[in-house]
């Protein structure tokens, strides 16, 4: 004779138990990423929006003094100056690296070992320091750099060019330099947005003899339209906080007489060393991640508004 055993329903406390430990489980898992946000990002950026409204120093706590730092950096020459070298940076630079490596992405799409180190070539810039980036350009633009002496060998030049003296000349400089050095980063963005294009559609153009131009503007561009915005907004962002490429070439001066400080410069100099003005300096930052959150709207609006011709 067997002998069944029932099994018992749970009960509903057990019920009730199980569910709230299998809702808590996800939150487990992005606890430690959500400590990381917290310490890392909100709390600093509230300590900034307290300090921006104080006087604060470095070994001096401060003074409520409501929007004095805002009117004193609309007074001051330098943040003028800052905010257009970083504006310029913007408009310049972001054209470039949104076309450029859409560019070198499609010559450098095919496969065989050439390719991939020519594609490996190109990246090289993107992992090496800052640092060593700046002092490579430093010594090549230098009066009595390879490029100079270049020019004057070929006699393009009678004297040397002021890559790293004259105001404006630096500062297309500095330009280059972050071209050069993001070209490989976001080509490699584009080689990935390339490999989802359906092949059919290059088949369709070579059967209707469309060249390498046409095929590349009326396939490879609408393809990867997408991404040239996300590449847009995240050159736009680095651009705009540029700093390595210009403290580098100018010595950490700012160039002759402070004409290349960008924003990110002024923050520093303002912001560091035992007279350091942390309330001026958070001021700054401020109105600096204000720009960037326009910059940001503008451009996510600009990319639904085509989204929907």
């Amino acid at each position: 004779m067997t002998t069944k055993h029932q099994v018992s329903p749970p009960r509903g406390g057990d019920t009730a138990l199980a569910t709230h430990r299998w809702r808590a489980t996800p939150w487990l898992f992005l606890l430690p990423g959500l400590a990381v946000v917290v310490l890392l990002v909100l709390v600093p950026f509230v300590n900034t929006l307290r300090l921006a409204f104080t006087d604060s120093m470095l070994l001096r706590p401060g003074d409520f003094v409501g929007l004095d730092n805002f009117r004193r950096m609309f007074d001051d020459e330098r943040f003028g100056t800052a905010l257009l070298n970083s504006s310029l940076y913007v408009v310049c630079v972001v054209p470039f690296m949104v076309g450029l490596p859409l560019v070198l992405a499609s010559l450098l799409s095919g496969a065989g070992r050439l390719m991939g180190f020519f594609r490996t070539t190109m990246y090289l810039p993107v992992i090496m320091s800052p640092v060593i980036v700046g002092l490579i350009w430093t010594n090549l633009l230098d009066k009595q750099g390879l490029v100079n002496e270049l020019l004057g060998t070929l006699k393009v030049v009678a004297q040397p060019v002021p890559f790293l003296t004259d105001r404006w000349l630096l500062l297309f400089s500095a330009m280059f330099v972050t071209v050069w050095t993001g070209l490989g980063y976001y080509m490699v963005i584009y080689l990935a947005a390339l490999a989802n294009i359906d092949p059919s559609l290059y088949d369709a153009a070579a059967m209707d003899g469309a060249g390498p131009v046409r095929t590349f503007l009326n396939v490879t561009v609408p393809g990867v339209r997408s991404t040239m915005a996300l590449i847009g907004v995240l050159s736009s962002v680095a651009a705009f906080r540029v700093f390595g490429e210009i403290y580098v070439l100018t010595d950490g001066t700012g160039g002759v007489g402070g004409g290349d400080l960008t924003m990110t410069m002024l923050i520093q100099r303002e912001g560091t060393g035992l007279q350091a003005r942390t309330g001026y300096a958070g001021a700054i930052s401020l109105v600096m991640s204000v720009i960037l959150g326009a910059l940001l709207i503008a451009q996510l609006v600009m990319q639904r508004k085509q989204r929907t011709f």
